[in-house]
């Protein structure tokens, strides 16, 4: 079952925290709870859709009883989380370590997220634990920036990845969101660590139609989007790899509330999807969802079944 939380209970309820005392926190010593009804919560976007059905219906096959709630802003879903109004919600490592250090540290803390994996769950887990989370190990599917040029535009210059794009010396116009320019893991970070001779930014946004089109049309040579865009093909373009790992490890985690789902049970049954999810399943099941109109709860139910983790 999927219920949207209106904002203002929400915030009720987050405001009424059962999570560790400011004097306690850094120091987590209750046992990691076993409830059998669980909250899953989704920030709303197809792909957070898809992953929180995939873990509602793991955890049912592992004999939880649960519930689903939307919560599309971060700011509203995290505390909830700590409260225990939601008990699991699929997060980006690289994303949520940086949010939580701002959260803990400040607005201009030093972002501790990194293209490091290791490192970034470290410090991720480190800014957790003394709220009562508990963020469970990353499995393979990661949805990080990534930049994609025409197919045949890459075929011509032989590229395949961004090193590629560097060393050919080619002028690139850029259509991303107009932060870009500022962010190092975009426009300064291409130049720096590529090489890249980027020309301009269009800000047309982050891989959105418009941006997309605009390099289809070739008023733009290169789209800064996502690992997991499933609609690339639609456009006839092709993702550079990023070979020398500019952008940071926002692999897919699941994260809990460790009074209310901490236990083994939890763990086992969200670990045997880490294990086999890939960054490609998470684009195909994005394009049945955003292009063949089914349903996240199918898409889902239909992948678990072909990987034998329903059966």
């Amino acid at each position: 079952m999927r219920r949207a939380l209106p904002a203002a209970l929400l915030l009720a309820l987050t405001g009424c925290a059962t999570g560790p005392s400011l004097e306690n926190r850094g120091e987590v010593t209750a046992p990691p709870g076993d409830s059998h009804h669980l909250t899953i919560g989704s920030a709303g976007f197809t792909e957070s859709d898809l992953l929180a059905q995939l873990y509602a219906q793991l955890l049912n096959r592992a004999g939880y009883k649960t519930s689903m709630i939307t919560v599309a802003n971060r700011e509203l879903y995290e505390p909830a989380l700590e409260s225990g109004q939601i008990d699991v919600v699929p997060e980006y490592a690289a994303t949520l370590a940086d949010w939580l250090n701002a959260k803990t540290h400040g607005a201009d803390a030093a972002p501790v997220g990194s293209p490091d994996l290791d490192a970034t769950m470290r410090a991720l887990r480190r800014l957790a634990t003394p709220r009562g989370l508990t963020v469970l190990p990353p499995g393979r599917a990661v949805d990080q920036n990534a930049f994609a040029v025409r197919a045949d535009y890459a075929r011509e210059h032989r590229l395949k990845s961004l090193s590629d794009l560097g060393a050919s010396g080619l002028k690139v116009r850029l259509a991303a969101g107009d932060e870009c320019v500022q962010r190092p893991y975009c426009e300064p970070g291409l130049k720096k660590v590529y090489g890249i001779d980027i020309t301009g930014v269009d800000p047309k946004g982050v891989g959105t139609t418009q941006a997309k089109r605009a390099v289809q049309a070739g008023r733009d040579q290169m789209v800064l989007t996502t690992t997991t865009d499933a609609t690339l093909d639609q456009f006839g373009l092709v993702l550079l790899a990023d070979d020398k790992h500019l952008q940071n490890a926002d692999y897919v985690v699941p994260v809990v509330n460790r009074s209310r789902a901490g236990g083994e049970g939890v763990t086992k049954a969200l670990g045997t999807l880490g294990d086999v999810l890939t960054t490609a399943d998470l684009a195909s099941m994005n394009q049945q969802v955003d292009s063949w109109r089914r349903l996240p709860a199918d898409v889902a139910r239909t992948y678990l079944t072909d990987k034998g983790l329903l059966n």
